[in-house]
């Protein structure tokens, strides 16, 4: 089977259900399916058929939604870009993945117009006949934070079994809810809340972006049964007021987090203000969802839980021997959600698997009843003086600090060490270092106190919230100790 087998129960299926609320305006799963087959003979007409690449910049819309489906219809892949992106960022990926069109906002008009114009309303299928499992159905870049962006190649295969595991673990049926304020250029909405809505089939509200000075309305209006987000949005919800949080909380099932790791202070105040323990799962570009807290059983505070159905997990350290409970080790991963590849470069996808194991770079250990705990990433490994240090322990001590909003540690080259941690710390009000450092020497061993405590507005994050360690600014220089 493909998507578009799956995709169907819906579409047909569900044809006279609501399935998409987007600026006041309700569609039905028909009217869905309708428009997807109109904009699929749009791109038929203009010369695109299976294996050529659309490129699409648009910030989330239903003619967004339009595209990707058409585009699953057809065998085309879809190559979502990130409207952040800058001329010189999205010349690469038109470099990379050779499109025949880049849809953005100056030419979508144009486009509609030609799929409303050139069919009827029940318009004829042009699906592509020769499709299947492993036929690629989306090429998502990569964030490029320490090189080029390279594009992961997802077939059907992987985005089935991805949604059918979400559907199964977390419980997700036709009777939910779904409000979506992610942006559907990321993996994240369209990997798991697209495809989790499709497959579903339940109702969906999709908002352009995520404003917290909105969302408890939206909330409250709409009363979803199911939220995805990430952890600086749930930070922001926080804001709610008690009654209204309460008021939330009382139709949601799940909030769901991931894309970056999720403080356990924030997590527990969520808890307080909603009424919820938030489900912390464990994905990225290259797999999809790999790791999740479970439905029915303990979330526990600071891990992502167990491996998906069908998804096998190696803790390993830098002589390539898995390590025991409690040991760091890089996560290599096997499972049907595992990309093909990365697109046009042999020499990277082969560095990135040993043996069919894919190397995810990040860092976690495995408590002895099987919960995993990410410690960071490989390439944010500070060793100084011959010790391991992993920013994510420091940052999670630092921002149980009642004057400490947010915290990123990072290393800086020193003479002596190698390199030493540094702190960036966006405060609540007063801060002062001295006291910061003095808490971290009480609770921390002394060679991860942090050198410098650096002050900051705001931490650089991209879209989805993930701290950009590599654009941090200079710390200065660093005390010796």
């Amino acid at each position: 089977m493909t998507l578009n087998h799956l995709f169907d129960l819906s579409l047909y299926q569900r044809r006279d259900e609501i399935a998409l609320e987007w600026q006041g305006r309700g569609f039905t799963f028909g009217e869905m399916g309708a428009r997807a087959r109109r904009m699929a003979n749009a791109l038929r007409d203009r010369g695109f058929r299976q294996g050529d690449r659309l490129c699409v910049q648009l910030a989330n819309c239903v003619e967004l939604i339009d595209l990707y489906l058409a585009c699953v219809r057809l065998g085309v892949i879809f190559v979502p870009v990130n409207v952040l992106y800058r001329e010189r960022e999205v010349s690469h990926i038109l470099t990379d993945a050779t499109p025949r069109l880049l849809v953005t906002r100056d030419n979508l008009d144009q486009l509609a117009c030609e799929a409303d114009a050139a069919n009827a309303y029940f318009a004829a299928d042009c699906a592509a006949p020769n499709l299947d499992g492993e036929s690629p159905a989306a090429l998502v870049y990569t964030s490029g934070t320490t090189g080029t962006s390279k594009g992961a190649i997802l077939t059907h295969n992987n985005l089935a079994a991805n949604a059918i595991n979400l559907l199964t673990c977390w419980q997700i049926t036709a009777t939910d809810r779904l409000l979506l304020t992610l942006p559907l250029f990321h993996v994240h909405a369209l990997g798991n809340g697209l495809h989790c809505w499709m497959l579903s089939g339940c109702r969906m509200r999709l908002l352009e972006r995520f404003e917290h000075q909105r969302a408890a309305a939206e909330f409250l209006d709409f009363q979803p049964t199911l939220f995805f987000g990430v952890p600086t949005i749930y930070t922001r919800l926080l804001q709610t007021p008690p009654e209204a949080a309460r008021a939330i909380g009382q139709h949601m099932r799940l909030f769901v987090s991931g894309s970056a790791p999720l403080p356990a202070q924030v997590m527990e105040d969520f808890r307080a203000r909603f009424g919820h323990t938030i489900l912390e799962r464990y994905g990225m570009t290259e797999t999809l969802m790999n790791i999740s807290n479970p439905y029915v059983g303990e979330r526990r505070l600071g891990c992502i839980g167990f491996p998906l159905p069908g998804v096998s997990v190696r803790l390993v350290n830098a002589e390539g021997q898995s390590v025991g409970p409690g040991e760091v080790g890089e996560v290599w991963l096997k499972g049907p959600n595992i990309f093909t590849g990365y697109w046009g470069k042999a020499e990277a996808t082969e560095a990135a698997f040993r043996a069919g194991w894919f190397r995810t770079g990040d860092l976690a250990s495995v408590s002895p009843d099987g919960y995993y705990h990410l410690t960071g990433r490989l390439s944010d490994l500070i060793i100084s003086g011959g010790f391991n240090i992993y920013p994510r322990e420091i940052e999670e001590f630092l921002m149980e600090q009642p004057e400490v909003a947010e915290a990123a540690v990072a290393g800086t080259p020193d003479g002596l060490k190698g390199e030493v941690p540094v702190a960036w710390i966006v405060a609540r009000g007063d801060f002062d270092p001295a006291l910061l450092e003095m808490r971290c020497r009480a609770k921390l061993a002394s060679f991860k106190v942090p050198r410098t405590f650096v002050r900051v507005d705001a931490l650089p994050r991209n879209a989805l919230g993930k701290v950009q360690k590599h654009v941090l600014p200079s710390p200065g220089p660093t005390r010796d100790t």
